[in-house]
């Protein structure tokens, strides 16, 4: 169902959710049309009224009342994210943590939003005046958040919220509806106001579009790709807009470093945690040319090690993609890299329709997809260099800049 105004509303029409895994139904979610939408955005606009005018000490509590419950229904919550993502548990239970502290740094902020004071003489007729900032709530946030981190992101845009004393429509991904369902019962218990925060999954050309572009909602925030992120930007009109949108990360191991096995797990964690699909996954490696051979042979030996399957496993380091056409298209764009010259150090061809191997390749073109894009998947581009300044330079070469790293 849909939860509007601290209440499960039926939907008109379900979708069918399917393990990324298994392609077993999971769940049948609720879909929000354009009247749900409009309802959910009514009822964050009337509880704004409210939201406004609680002290912060009872913001504070609140979120520090979810964190408490999240952290008391953990391991449930990292079994959603196996189950309707197929983050496999290891990472999973990290995410749930990374979540829990969002929160509690949420309610820390809470406590200690502030104005300023601002001096008036720097003007003739100012002298002995002085002016005081208060911050206030803006009212509605509409949050869209991706499927990659459904529990963690979905903090980062209702916790701060909540902070401010704003209320919030939100539109979870659609791969990933039931942790931000879950949240709903969390913050309910935690003593949030009915209609301050409202689940809507359903389709972004019906949600996402209604919020961008309704006048009660005062600021949008979004999490995904630059094509959707332009868009909204375009059609946002006067209302505050947030957007994080892509990277194609890359790091930099310069030669008087050592190829120590800690460096090699972190390149590894890096590169290939959730296959791939994280916002600043490693996705281009620079080596010094006096230690490349070195790293090339211990990053794919530590690549040849992670154990791929089922998400609720505990030996499971990769499991399944998102969807299968991700698959489809991670050995697209390794075909496309091959074909111009690019050497497979390891993987480079599908397990199954759901699964994809940690990828290495070098000699890749860096006008390739691989190298000039957001793989977001289980690929790196290892090359060499000469001089720090040229790795560096390689690095910046790129339209995106969220995240970078060097190891000197």
């Amino acid at each position: 169902h849909l939860f509007i105004n601290g209440q499960w509303k039926e939907a008109s029409s379900y979708l069918e959710l399917r393990s990324p895994y298994s392609g077993e139904i999971i769940a049948e979610v609720g879909q929000a049309d354009e009247s749900d939408t409009d309802d959910a955005i009514e009822a964050a606009k009337k509880a704004a009224k409210k939201m406004a005018k609680m002290p912060a000490h009872e913001r504070a509590a609140i979120l520090d009342k979810a964190a408490s419950l999240l952290e008391q229904r953990k391991e449930e919550m990292a079994r959603i994210l196996a189950t309707e993502a197929a983050k496999p548990l290891k990472t999973a239970r990290g995410e749930i943590a990374r979540t829990i502290q969002t929160y509690r740094f949420a309610a820390t902020e809470a406590r200690q939003i502030h104005g300023e004071t601002v001096p008036l003489d720097a003007a003739p007729g100012g002298e002995g005046r002085i002016a005081f900032t208060l911050r206030k709530p803006i009212g509605v946030v509409g949050a869209i958040t991706p499927f990659n981190f459904p529990f963690n992101l979905v903090a980062h845009k209702v916790g701060p919220a909540i902070a401010a004393g704003n209320t919030v429509v939100l539109k979870p991904a659609s791969q990933t509806p039931l942790a931000s369902l879950a949240l709903a019962e969390i913050f309910q218990e935690a003593g949030l106001p009915a209609g301050a925060l409202n689940i809507i999954p359903g389709k972004g050309s019906v949600v996402g579009e209604k919020l961008v572009k309704d006048n009660r909602i005062a600021a949008v925030t979004f999490t995904g790709s630059p094509e959707v992120g332009i868009a909204m930007k375009n059609k946002a009109g006067l209302k505050r807009i947030t957007l994080e949108l892509g990277s194609n990360s890359g790091l930099i191991i310069d030669g008087n470093v050592e190829i120590t096995k800690e460096l090699i797990d972190r390149c590894i964690i890096g590169a290939f945690s959730f296959s791939g699909q994280v916002c600043i996954s490693i996705q281009r490696i620079y080596v010094h040319e006096d230690k490349v051979a070195e790293f090339a042979e211990k990053f794919t030996e530590a690549a040849e090690r992670l154990v791929i399957g089922d998400p609720l496993d505990e030996a499971t380091d990769m499991s399944a993609m998102i969807a299968a056409k991700d698959v489809d298209r991670m050995e697209s764009w390794v075909s496309a890299a091959v074909a111009r010259g690019a050497k497979v150090l390891t993987g480079g061809k599908r397990i199954n329709e759901r699964l994809y191997p940690p990828t290495i390749l070098t000699h890749v073109p860096t006008d390739e997809p691989i190298s000039c894009q957001e793989v977001f998947g289980p690929l790196v581009a290892l090359s060499s260099f000469t001089s720090l300044d040229e790795a560096i330079a390689a690095v910046n070469d790129s339209r995106f800049g969220l995240q970078a790293g060097i190891y000197t």
